[in-house]
């Protein structure tokens, strides 16, 4: 008889090793390598060309019906998915622990309940009287959820198999599932893998919209098995920090929608708000100019987001090393950035300390947003406040090129319908004015020039 071969499966990414380590040599983890058993292989001498069911095959030109999507009542909710829930269809939402996603999901599914559909809540953390005490909290008491507290996924495949239609289920969190088909504890990557693909294959077959909940890792990714974010159908995140007010429903994967959509809510004492203008998140009212200050234009999906960018230099005695320091932003371009203006516009920041955020704890990605840190910048180092009423985007070439943005109209026509009067952009943008007084510029230089009133 054969020996069995041991394997040990990493519990972040899901690598196999022969032995077990302390250390994953793929993805670096410190004590993830878990025995488990080794998968049931096929013998070579298979044939899989026989013995099989037919399958049907369609054409793209068919007419038949397609997945009716099932709207939360949350237009937030909806926007980040695409226009609703797909029925049959399975999302996966992340996010740090306490952010809001129970809540969330809480609130969606009460919505759908009082609207006739029928709705399934399964918490494997929480007992059944945690949620209930959390719904009335929300003012949610009275909606037709049905709630269980569960882990075992046949026990919960069985309940729903004798029930009516499932509109919706909601699993909260997948990492808490087992299945009695595979050894192993609840959160193993074997576990996770196979517990939602027979929860994934319960939605397809009947129609239900599957909600899973994905605990994530330090950095901010779902935990598990990467191949569980190929499983579904939806990647959602949402993100924010607990000490701020909003929260972001960041669409990530979407096979019936557009993906790098949001939806922006603000957390309150009867849970979660949605905010249709999120912009009033992101700036700040003040009477006077600030020097360091500079509005940008950020652009999420189709949806623009005006968001301050706030900087500040602090000159240092000579022979102390600078600070460099970001919250919202990537430091690699803040440094391209400094380096930049000193290189070709000839200012001084190495003797200065140097502080950028992004105001209401945002996070920025968009390169558009080169020229508006360059202008908070330049206006902190001068101590010549950006107009109040000016929007700046555009990015930053290393040879001090300003280079044109994608979708400049729709950014300004957002700036415009929120009272800004100017922008400050490239020169082959300025047509798309939307009714702002522009001013272009070809070369970083420029941008210096005018804002310390040298043209």
């Amino acid at each position: 008889m054969a020996k069995v071969k041991r394997r040990f499966v990493c519990q972040s990414c899901g690598s196999v090793a022969s032995r077990w380590q302390g250390q994953c040599d793929d993805c670096g983890e410190w004590n993830t390598l878990i025995e488990e058993a080794p998968p049931t292989a096929f013998s070579v001498k298979h044939d899989l060309q026989d013995g099989g069911r037919p399958i049907e095959l369609v054409g793209l030109d068919s007419d038949g019906a397609l997945p009716a999507r099932l709207g939360t009542g949350l237009a937030e909710f909806d926007r980040a998915l695409g226009g609703g829930l797909v029925a049959g269809s399975a999302t996966l939402i992340g996010g740090d622990p306490g952010i809001g996603k129970s809540t969330l999901l809480l609130q969606a599914a009460a919505r759908l309940a009082r609207a006739g559909r029928q709705v399934v809540y399964v918490s494997g953390e929480e007992a059944a009287d945690q949620v209930r005490l959390r719904a009335r909290r929300l003012g949610l008491g009275d909606a037709p959820v049905q709630l269980a507290s569960a882990t075992s996924v046949r026990d919960i495949l069985t309940t729903l198999g004798q029930a009516a239609g499932t509109d919706l289920l909601v699993i909260d969190s997948i990492q808490t599932m087992h299945s009695d088909m595979i050894e192993g504890a609840p959160g193993t990557v074997s576990q996770v893998r196979a517990s939602a693909q027979e929860l994934i294959r319960f939605a397809k077959k009947g129609g239900a919209a599957l909600i899973l909940v994905g605990h994530v890792t330090k950095d901010g990714s779902i935990a598990g098995p990467r191949v569980l974010e190929h499983m579904v159908d939806t990647v959602l995140s949402f993100e924010g920090e607990r000490s701020h007010q909003y929260r972001i429903l960041r669409a990530i994967k979407n096979r019936f929608g557009g993906t790098d959509e949001i939806g922006v809510f603000a957390m309150a004492e009867e849970g979660l708000q949605e905010v249709g203008n999120p912009s009033a998140l992101f700036l700040t009212d003040r009477d006077e100019r600030v020097p360091g200050a500079a509005v940008f234009p950020a652009l999420e999906g189709t949806r623009p987001v005006l968001v301050e960018i706030q900087a500040l230099t602090v000159r240092l005695a000579s022979g102390a090393t600078p600070r460099r320091a970001v919250v919202g932003w990537d430091s690699g371009r803040l440094a391209m950035i400094l380096a930049v203006l000193e290189a070709r516009c000839g200012l001084s920041f190495a003797s200065c300390e140097v502080y950028l955020n992004v105001a209401g704890g945002y996070r920025l990605q968009d390169p558009a947003a080169d020229l508006a840190v360059a202008g908070a910048l330049i206006s902190a180092l001068s101590e010549r406040p950006v107009p109040k009423d000016a929007v700046l985007l555009g990015e930053i070439a290393l040879s001090g090129e300003i280079r044109p943005v994608a979708h400049a109209g729709l950014r300004l026509r957002e700036a415009a319908k929120l009272g800004f009067q100017r922008a400050l952009l490239p020169a082959s943008s300025a047509k798309l004015a939307n009714g702002l007084a522009t001013s272009g510029f070809t070369r970083l230089s420029e941008l210096v020039d005018h804002m310390l009133g040298r043209d």
